[in-house]
């Protein structure tokens, strides 16, 4: 069982930046794939970015393509997203998700069996 805790969130103006963090629990972070999604008011939740268990294997969905990037630190058992120039098309809910994985990264909703409770993202225009 994975538990995940997302923190990072806020309101910030657009063209402002924010890093969202993922602390999962558990002694086994590094075999597990993560990936970031975020669901907007009276929208279906959606893909973000991905990584793989190593690192070294990442995408990020057309939409923060060179704006956002996904890292993680095995060491630290952390999961990050650096969003810089900021939207407000990307005010959501941003949800940390995780799955076991031998390799590789994953875009799909249902690829992952754990998810956190999510963090609020406001952009201001």
């Amino acid at each position: 069982q994975v538990q995940l805790v997302e923190s990072g969130g806020g309101e910030v103006q657009a063209g402002g930046s924010l890093r969202l963090s993922c602390a999962p629990s558990g002694r086994t972070f590094s075999s597990y794939a993560m990936g970031w999604f975020r669901q907007a008011p009276g929208k279906e939740r959606e893909f973000v970015a991905a990584i793989s268990r190593s690192g070294l294997s990442t995408y990020s969905a057309d939409s923060v393509k060179g704006r956002f990037t996904i890292s993680r630190d095995n060491a630290k058992n952390t999961v990050s997203l650096q969003m810089n120039s900021l939207k407000p098309e990307d005010t959501a809910v941003y949800y940390c998700a995780a799955r076991s994985s031998v390799s590789g990264y994953y875009v799909r909703q249902t690829d992952y069996a754990y998810w956190g409770q999510g963090t609020q993202v406001t952009v201001s225009s």
